[in-house]
C-alpha cells in the first residue's frame, strides 16, 4: 500500500511556495499564475485550440498548487467558444491540504471564486483516483495520487494537450526520463500539443525520442527558452469519440438510474426501462443501507476499487441532496473479531487520513460514513435527468437485436419498445438472461426490523460480521443475511435468527429479548459475480482473429455495455461505476486505473476461460 503524504507548506525567502522534499520552488519568482498562462495555455494554443470541440482533454504531470487548472478553468468560462466538455487529468504524489491551498491562493484574488469551489470539493489524501466536478459537469477534474511513474501507464485516456510540469529534471528525474516521457507520448491523441518551462538538452532529446516534434521557444520571465511542440500528425480520419444522442437503459435500481444520471449529464436522451411497476423495487428497494469503503492488509483492487468509488459517491451524493437524497453521514464504527485482527487493523490506519479512517475502541471509524436510503437515491438520481429522461415502467425487455447502428428492445411478441446506439443492462441477475456470458448468479439477503428501544443508544452504524444502523423512523436495520441456495421471497425466522446473533456480537453485553418470530424484515436478491467484484463496461464478442495480449484488447459488441454484479456493495459503486460506463461510451478519460478496470471488465469471464482451454 502506498501512503500518500500531503506537501508540507514552506516558503523561500522571497515568499515563494517552496517543496523541502525536492528542494525546489513551485513556480518561478515572477509568479505561479503568470507562469500557468504564458507557458502552458498559450503554450498548447490554447483558448484556440479547444474551440467547438465537444470535449478536449489535457493531461498534467504534478498538481501542485493546482494554478494551471484554475487558469485552464477561468480560460475555459471567459471563451464563448469553449469546448463542450472539458477534462483536466493530473498526476500528484504529495498534494497540499485544503487548508494549506486557501492560504497558497490568496495573492491571486481574480481565481478566488473558482479556487474556493476547488477546495469545497477538495478531496482525501488518498491513493488512487479522485474525480471532482464542476460547471454542471462540464469541466471534470481527474487527480491521481500517488507515484506518477506507476500511475502514468495506468491511465486510459487519449489527451489533446500536455502539460509537463514537473520539479526541475535535477531535482525529479524520473519525471522527465525517457521511459516517462514515452509513457506520456502513449497517452497522447495524434496532432496533440505540449508545453513546458524546461528546455534541457537531455529533456528535449527524450521528447523526441518520444515521438514529439519539438521546438525551441522564447522563455518566460527571463528564462532565454522553453520547449513545445506536438505528438505526431493529426489523424483528420478519426475523430474523437462523443456521447451518442440517445441511450437505453435497462433497470431502474441503483445501477440504472446511476447510469442514466451521468449520461444525461452529458445531454444525452435515456430511455430507461424497467420491468417492474416501481422504482427501486428489489434490492435497491431496501429501506436503509451502510456506506463505507473496504480495508485490506495488502490493499486488493476490491479495496482500491471501493476508496475510489466511496471518495466519488461523497462528491456525487452531496449535488444529490437538494433533489430528495435521505442519507445521514453519523460514522461508522468497524469493530474486529479478534485481537489480532484489531492489530492489522491499526497497523494500516498508518496509511491513511484521519478524515478517511480513524483508530477507534476495538475497531476502527470510518467518520464520513453513514446509512443512506437506496430507493431515495434512485429517484434523486432520475429527477437529475431531467427532460432528458423517458422513464417507462413496467416494461419487460424479451431480447435484443442489433440492427444497422442501433440496438432494438424487443417485448415477448418481438415488438419494438425502444431504440438507441447502445444500451447498458443495468437490471442486476436478469442482464445474464440477455447476456449469458455474464456468470451472475442471485444471492437472497434478509434485513430484520428492530425496535429501537430494544437496543442501547447508539448514533453510528456499527459493524462487526454484519451491521446495525441507528434508528430511522424508530427502527434499527440489521442484516444482511447471505442464504446461498434460497429463493424465500418472505422473510424467514432463522434469517432473522442470524441477525439478532450478528447484533448480539456487536453489543456483547446486551441481553437481546426480541422474538424472531415477530420481527419485521426485507427480502431481496443481490446479483453477484464469481470473483466478488463488480460487472461495467463494454460486452466480449466472439473471438474472430488472433487473441489480443491485454485484456483490454478484446472484441467487444459494439454499443453493448453491462452495469450490474454490484452485489451487497451497490450503494457505494454505483455512482463510479456509472460516471464510468458513461465515459466508456462518449470515449472520455477513464475514472479507474486500467488495473482495476480489467477487474471489473465484462470481458474477464471470456477471457479466463480461452486462457483455460487455450492449447
Amino acid at each position: 500500500m502506498q501512503r500518500i503524504d500531503p506537501a508540507v507548506l514552506a516558503y523561500t525567502a522571497d515568499g515563494t511556495p517552496y517543496a523541502p522534499a525536492f528542494d525546489d520552488v513551485y513556480h518561478g519568482r515572477a509568479g505561479g499564475l503568470e507562469q500557468a498562462r504564458a507557458v502552458f495555455l498559450a503554450g498548447n494554443g490554447l483558448p484556440r485550440r479547444w474551440r467547438d470541440k465537444a470535449c478536449f482533454v489535457i493531461l498534467e504531470t504534478g498538481f501542485g498548487l493546482g494554478l494551471n487548472f484554475l487558469a485552464t478553468w477561468a480560460a475555459w468560462r471567459a471563451d464563448p467558444a469553449r469546448c463542450a466538455r472539458l477534462h483536466f487529468v493530473s498526476l500528484e504524489k504529495h498534494p497540499f491540504r485544503a487548508a494549506d491551498l486557501e492560504r497558497l491562493h490568496q495573492p491571486w484574488p481574480e481565481l478566488a471564486p473558482l479556487a474556493a469551489q476547488l477546495r469545497a470539493h477538495w478531496p482525501m489524501p488518498v491513493p488512487g483516483a479522485q474525480r471532482l466536478h464542476f460547471e454542471a459537469g462540464a469541466v471534470t477534474l481527474s487527480l491521481f495520487f500517488g507515484d506518477a511513474q506507476a500511475l502514468l501507464p495506468q491511465l486510459n485516456l487519449r489527451a489533446d494537450a500536455l502539460y509537463l510540469d514537473g520539479f526541475a529534471p535535477s531535482k525529479n528525474p524520473e519525471l522527465w526520463s525517457p521511459e516517462f516521457l514515452a509513457q506520456a507520448a502513449s497517452k497522447m491523441r495524434p496532432g496533440a500539443s505540449f508545453a513546458t518551462w524546461c528546455a534541457a538538452g537531455d529533456v528535449r532529446r527524450a521528447l523526441q525520442g518520444a515521438g514529439f516534434a519539438v521546438e525551441r521557444r522564447a522563455g518566460h520571465a527571463g528564462k532565454r527558452e522553453m520547449l513545445g511542440g506536438a505528438c505526431g500528425a493529426p489523424d483528420k480520419d478519426t475523430a474523437p469519440a462523443s456521447a451518442p444522442a440517445r441511450a437505453l437503459v435497462l433497470g431502474a435500481g441503483l445501477a440504472g438510474t446511476g447510469a442514466a444520471e451521468r449520461l444525461a449529464a452529458r445531454g444525452c436522451a435515456v430511455t430507461l426501462l424497467e420491468q417492474d411497476d416501481a422504482v427501486a423495487s428489489r434490492a435497491s428497494g431496501n429501506p436503509a443501507g451502510a456506506f463505507r469503503p473496504l480495508v485490506s492488509r495488502d490493499d486488493n483492487r476490491l479495496a482500491r476499487l471501493s476508496r475510489a468509488a466511496y471518495c466519488y459517491a461523497l462528491t456525487r451524493w452531496r449535488e444529490l441532496k437538494s433533489l430528495g437524497l435521505r442519507m445521514e453521514q453519523c460514522g461508522v464504527r468497524q469493530l474486529a473479531q479478534s485481537d489480532a485482527e484489531l492489530q492489522r487493523w491499526h497497523a494500516l490506519l498508518e496509511n491513511f487520513p484521519d478524515d478517511y479512517l480513524g483508530a477507534a475502541e476495538s475497531g476502527y471509524r470510518v467518520p464520513q460514513g453513514g446509512w443512506l436510503a437506496p430507493a431515495s437515491l434512485c429517484r434523486a438520481q432520475l429527477a437529475a435527468c431531467g427532460d432528458a429522461l423517458d422513464l417507462r415502467l413496467g416494461v419487460r425487455v424479451e431480447t435484443l437485436r442489433r440492427v444497422n447502428e442501433n440496438w432494438l428492445a424487443l417485448d415477448a411478441q418481438g415488438r419494438e419498445l425502444a431504440r438507441a446506439p447502445c444500451v447498458i443492462l443495468a437490471n442486476a441477475q436478469d442482464a445474464a438472461r440477455l447476456a449469458p456470458e455474464l456468470p451472475l448468479r442471485s444471492v437472497r439477503g434478509q434485513l430484520s426490523y428492530l425496535p429501537a428501544a430494544a437496543l442501547p443508544i447508539f448514533h453510528e452504524v456499527h459493524a462487526r460480521e454484519g451491521y446495525v444502523l441507528p434508528p430511522i423512523d424508530g427502527l434499527c436495520v440489521a442484516g444482511a443475511s447471505y442464504d446461498f441456495g434460497s429463493d424465500a421471497t418472505e422473510p424467514i425466522q432463522s434469517a432473522h435468527e442470524e441477525n439478532l446473533r450478528r447484533v448480539a456480537a456487536i453489543f456483547p453485553s446486551l441481553r437481546i429479548g426480541l422474538d424472531p418470530g415477530q420481527l419485521g424484515g426485507r427480502v431481496a436478491f443481490r446479483a453477484m459475480t464469481p470473483d466478488r467484484h463488480p460487472v461495467a463496461g463494454p460486452l466480449p464478442a466472439p473471438l474472430a482473429a488472433q487473441e489480443p495480449e491485454q485484456l483490454a484488447l478484446w472484441p467487444r459488441q459494439e454499443g453493448l455495455y453491462a452495469l450490474t454484479g454490484l452485489g451487497s456493495r451497490g450503494i457505494v459503486w454505483s455512482a463510479l461505476l456509472g460516471e464510468l460506463v458513461a465515459c466508456q461510451i462518449g470515449g472520455e478519460p477513464l475514472p479507474l486505473e486500467q488495473e482495476l478496470l480489467d477487474a471489473i471488465d465484462p470481458a474477464r469471464f471470456t477471457w479466463r476461460a480461452h486462457k483455460q482451454v487455450r492449447p
